[in-house]
């Protein structure tokens, strides 16, 4: 058994084993129904338990394999593009010789595969480990995931294109960090449910996915606000990608919450139709879903973890430019269901 840790800072990756096939049996620690494939792809955040059968003797008497992870590209911007190695050796006198990459490591902009290895991964379903995803939702929440600019500070030199400054915005919010904690604020205060101000549509409908990105404007505003829910709350998340810079792929991260993959797409989310293809029965668990470039992804969570908890993109540089939000799950009526003091001797900031 392998377990495969995504822990790059801003890359999605290809993973592979020369001269032998895998078998995922779990995402983000959560049991998938089995599947056998010849490499797989992993965004940052993620982790995914392989099963592999050292099976390759006599035919390899050096019993020494490559493993070889490289990027899966989707953006214009400059990246990485080295592939890292390792050895799977197996417990034989036999020396390493000519070492070669597997051949079944996908190509760096290979969407294909990686969208029919993702379309692959299911939740196991079953009596003792059950597929709880809500079938109906009390509220949708459709936000897009955008990368802008901003005219630079004066006396600064930025690198973005034009001598701007790279930032990125959910629903045209680039998310600031406030001086007093949020959690602290909520704990302290509340937060109701009309008070967040988090936009809960695109304030501006446009081809998200098909237009000219030249002509659009890349501007946002800078703010805090979140998502509050009330406690229980059956929530959907549609998250739109744009094409606004670049389109790519964005591994979206939530904290606090497993939830449910249950529709992904490329083009732009339509609202009366796509839902009506959601995976309802056996949709993949995770805490981090890779929305596709130029496309959507639509995820399902029942808020019962009450708290504040961070919602950003996986892309260590797009969250530092304001990839990100925050979403609030208010107290539920049991003691079991609110949120727990801090402790007395909790330093202050």
């Amino acid at each position: 058994m392998i377990r495969v840790i995504n822990a790059a800072l801003g890359d999605e990756l290809f993973f592979s084993i020369a001269k032998h096939t895998l078998t995922v049996v779990e995402v983000d620690a959560v049991y998938t129904k089995p599947f056998t494939t010849t490499a797989i792809m992993i965004a940052p955040g993620q982790t995914t338990t392989l099963l592999l059968t050292a099976d390759q003797l006599p035919s390899d008497p050096t019993a020494t394999f490559v493993m070889a992870a490289t990027p899966y590209v989707t953006s214009i911007f400059p990246f990485d593009n080295s592939t890292t190695m390792g050895y799977l050796k197996y417990n034989t006198t036999g020396t390493i010789s000519k070492v070669k990459l597997p051949e079944n490591l996908p190509k760096m902009e290979d969407t294909k595969f990686a969208t029919t290895f993702t379309n692959r991964i299911k939740s196991l379903a079953s009596s003792q480990y059950p597929c709880n995803v809500p079938k109906t939702i009390d509220r949708r929440v459709i936000t897009t995931i955008s990368l802008n600019l901003q005219d630079c500070p004066q006396n600064k030199t930025c690198t973005g294109y034009d001598g701007k400054m790279f930032m990125a915005s959910m629903n045209n919010q680039s998310f600031l960090r406030p001086s007093t904690s949020i959690l602290e604020t909520h704990y302290r205060t509340g937060l109701g449910t009309g008070s967040s101000g988090f936009p809960e549509r695109p304030l501006n409908k446009f081809d998200y996915t098909g237009g000219n990105a030249s002509t659009m404007n890349t501007n946002m505003e800078f703010g805090s606000r979140v998502i509050v829910v009330p406690y229980g709350t059956k929530i959907e998340i549609v998250l739109q990608g744009t094409n606004l810079l670049a389109p790519e792929n964005h591994p979206i991260h939530i904290h606090g919450h497993n939830f449910y993959v249950v529709g992904t797409g490329f083009g732009n989310f339509d609202e009366s139709r796509d839902p009506k293809g959601y995976n309802l029965v056996d949709p993949p668990e995770r805490n981090t879903v890779g929305v596709p470039m130029g496309g959507w992804a639509a995820i399902r969570i029942e808020a019962d973890n009450p708290g504040v908890w961070f919602v950003h993109c996986h892309f260590e540089p797009h969250t530092s430019w304001g990839l990100a939000t925050g979403f609030v799950v208010q107290d539920g009526p049991l003691p079991s269901q609110r949120l727990l003091p801090p402790p007395k001797d909790l330093p202050a900031c």
